[in-house]
């Protein structure tokens, strides 16, 4: 696989299409980092890390609208690439929907969100879209 990030990320979207409950995706440290700030800013309902295989398993509750069963994300979208890396200074950091959705940067002080990149005054490569 030479993308994992683009994985996770399609099997996410792939469940949320398919209305499941809970998605598997094989574990890494950079997608439970990403996992952690979907469940902090409230994209998903719960998740759970499972390290009885070798490589361990991440268990992601999605969440839907409870009346109308829509789910709580719209779009998941991969910005830096493999093959072409997107980098921005804090002077560009992208603002998702006018600030309704989350991009997801890889900074010197971890993987963080677009407001708390702002805050933090650091900028670094923009993983996702979320919203």
């Amino acid at each position: 696989m030479t993308d994992p990030i683009a994985d996770y990320l399609t099997r996410v979207r792939n469940a949320i299409m398919a209305k499941h409950k809970v998605v598997e995706i094989p574990s890494s440290n950079l997608k439970k980092e990403i996992t952690k700030i979907l469940f902090e800013k409230g994209y998903i309902l719960s998740y759970k890390f499972e390290d009885t295989a070798p490589q361990g398993v991440i268990k992601i509750a999605l969440k839907y609208h409870p009346i109308s069963k829509v789910p709580a994300i719209k779009s998941l979208k991969r910005i830096s690439k493999p093959g072409l890396r997107k980098y921005i200074d804090v002077d560009g950091l992208p603002r998702v929907l006018n600030g309704m959705g989350i991009a997801i940067l890889s900074t010197s002080k971890g993987l963080m969100t677009d407001k708390e990149a702002r805050r933090e005054n650091v900028g670094g490569e923009v993983i996702c879209y979320v919203y």
